[in-house]
This record gives structure tokens, sequence and C-alpha cells, in this order.
């Protein structure tokens, strides 16, 4: 197997999901051994995709470099990774990322239109050797050794339309396609109000998000899927661990899990190199992978 980037540059207009102003964000090829660096055309500063790049993650994954900020990454990385993808340029003119509808769908499509192609460099992977945790009181995420890719996610909210739900994801591209990509951020009304009065959640509404009041779900179409809200929670997951810079083999677990608790758990896992070793994905080795990014 052998290092990706995209066909050609493909790009799209969306509202930021805070600010609630039009957001251009477009998506260019990069070299081999390049990974996925974010830019700021508004303000030209690159911000490469690393742990120690993170600024924020109360409420979604934020980089920063020289004062500088891109909000909500989570999703369009969740794609990116799910696609295979190696190496990328992510251009946008403003501090988020566009939010779309809430989930990955519309990235998927756009990675979709650009196409991707395979480069002069072998791919690198991570397998994960040593099971590592990161725990704050019942919430934790976990990895842990296994010959493939899974993520088992659970939550429990004092909601009764959402209350406890759990989703196994055997991952390959065409598994997080058909079973997480349309998957849509959610958020309680309590919570919405609140954060308008500080200015956030300006752009957020019924057409990105689904919002609950203390009973019910307020978006007139309903579900997408029955148990929506973990598989989001699962979308969310795949986008943080892009943060380690390469698809990995292993199990992740999480219960409650967060942006924090995933970014935490990326720090546990990059500290201690026995926790891990990265593979060159050539002969045999690829060929048990390759299945996973078809």
């Amino acid at each position: 197997m052998y290092q990706t980037t995209i066909k050609k540059s493909v790009e799209l207009v969306g509202i930021g999901l805070h600010k609630g102003s039009p957001v251009r964000l477009k998506l260019e090829p990069l070299d081999a051994n390049s990974g996925i660096v974010f830019y700021r055309s508004d303000v030209d500063v690159s911000i490469p995709l690393i742990p120690s790049n993170v600024v924020d993650t109360k409420m979604a994954t934020v980089i920063g470099k020289e004062g500088y900020v891109i909000s909500t990454i989570e999703h369009l990385l969740s794609a990116i990774y799910a696609y295979g993808i190696d190496n990328l340029r992510v251009i946008v003119n403003a501090d988020e990322i566009p939010v779309m509808d809430g989930s990955s769908a519309s990235f998927c499509m756009l990675l979709d239109e650009a196409g991707v192609i395979e480069q002069d460099a072998p791919k690198r992977i991570m397998r994960i050797k040593k099971e590592i945790i990161v725990q704050e009181g019942e919430k934790y995420v976990k990895l842990s050794p296994s010959p493939d890719l899974k993520y088992d996610f659970t939550i429990k909210f004092p909601h009764p339309v959402i209350s406890k739900q759990e989703y196994v994801l055997e991952f390959t591209k065409e598994s997080y396609k058909n079973e997480i990509a349309r998957a849509r951020t959610f958020g309680f009304l309590h919570e919405v109000q609140y954060l308008r009065s500080k200015g956030l959640a300006l752009g957020g509404s019924l057409e990105n998000a689904i919002v609950l009041d203390e009973k019910k779900i307020l978006n007139p179409e309903g579900l997408r899927f029955p148990d929506e809200f973990v598989r989001h929670k699962i979308l969310d997951a795949i986008g943080d661990m892009s943060l380690i810079g390469m698809n990995f083999i292993g199990n992740y677990e999480a219960m409650a899990g967060s942006h924090d608790l995933n970014h935490k758990l990326t720090l546990e896992l990059l500290k201690d190199a026995e926790n891990y070793e990265v593979i060159e994905l050539v002969g045999e080795k690829a060929k048990e992978l390759e299945k996973a990014y078809a």
C-alpha cells in the first residue's frame, strides 16, 4: 500500500457553527510524507495536524498556532481519516471549519469528487502494542491491541430520547460511509440558548444539529438512525484520533468519551514509544489491511 492524497483540488462554502458566517473550505493535494496541514488563508498561517497544536477541547477539537485557531476540525478529519488519506492541505478563510449538516457526509461527498490517488511512498500505519486508558470518574477512553480496527462507544444521558446507547463499528471505509458518516452532532436547547448568550453557536440550527428540549427532539424530520447520538460520538472519535498522524490498528473503546479525553489519549499513546509500532505497509502486511481502505 502507498500513501495517498487527492487527485484534484475541491472546495465548498458553508456556515461556521459558532460565528454563523460563511466559510470557504478548499482541499488541495500535498506531496508524500507531508501529513495533514491546515492553512488560514485570511491570516497566512499554516497549522500542522499534530497533538501539540491542539489548544482547546471543551466543545470541539481546536488547533492553533501564533495565536490563530481553527475550530471544529473533527468532522472533516473523520472523513479524511476514513478515506485513508495521508497528505492533504486544508484551506479555510476563517477560524472554523463549516459545519454543513452537522455530520461528515458532505465531506465524504467532497472527497469522492476529489478522488484519491496513490503516491510514490509506502503507507505507514500505527499498530497499538499496549493497552492505554485515560479515565476520569466513570468516563474513560481506551486503546488496546487488536488485529483490526474497531470503535466501541457507550453513552449515557439522563434524557428519555437518548438514555444509554452503545454502538460497535468494525471499521472499513464502506462501513464508515454507511453507518457513521450521516450521524449528526447534537445538543440541548438550554445549552444552545446559553451559548448564544455568550456569542457562540450563532450558526447552529435544526439544519445542522439534532436539538433536544427536556423531553423530545425538536427536528421535524426526526433521527437518521435510532441510535444516531452514539454513532456521532464515534464519528467524533475517529476525527480526534487522527491527531496521532496516521491510521492505526487496534481497538478503541469509550464510556462517555469526549474531545478532551480523546486528546489526552493521543498524548498518552505517543509519550512512550513502547505503546506502539509504526509499520510500513509493504508486501504481505499491506494485503492484510488494504480491505479497510478499498
